[in-house]
């Protein structure tokens, strides 16, 4: 009986390994690499690498409490699609608008309301501003607006 037990679990064990090669799952975080990916450094980096790559950064400025910038969140910077667009053209920067650097962007870019996404060249001047809660399909329109300016 403790044979068939563990042959059973073996054969599970190779067809689920099995099943993983053939469709190409051979790495569980795939969804997370798909999404946004933002910029891990200060705001001075950001502005060198953006120099260095030839592309504008792309800032959202948040709160912890905002509502539609959970959303903006959990939402539209998790869309695959959009990841992929907003990794090829743009350096991301999110910041919240309350804490750290993050208030002196606040003050800096004078922001009124959470969220505020700006589109900032490499010396920081502000080429394209907008607020609120975008879709990741309206997000995307968006980011390829800027990019034909």
């Amino acid at each position: 009986m403790k044979i068939s037990i563990i042959i059973v679990l073996a054969g599970v064990a190779l067809l689920a390994l099995i099943t993983v090669k053939v469709l190409g799952i051979n790495n569980l975080n795939t969804a997370k690499e798909s999404e946004i990916s933002f910029h891990q450094g200060n705001w001075d980096d950001a502005l060198k690498l953006a120099q260095q790559e030839d592309k504008l950064i792309f800032l959202n400025i948040s709160a912890s409490w905002c509502g539609p910038c959970k959303l903006l969140k959990s939402q539209t910077f998790t869309d695959a699609e959009a990841g992929v667009f907003y990794n090829d053209n743009f350096i991301n920067v999110t910041v919240d608008g309350e804490i750290g650097e993050g208030i002196e962007l606040a003050q800096r870019y004078a922001i009124k309301g959470y969220p505020t996404l700006l589109f900032v060249d490499d010396e920081g001047k502000v080429v394209t501003q907008t607020a609120g809660y975008h879709n990741a399909r309206n997000f995307i329109e968006l980011g390829k607006k800027v990019t034909q300016k």
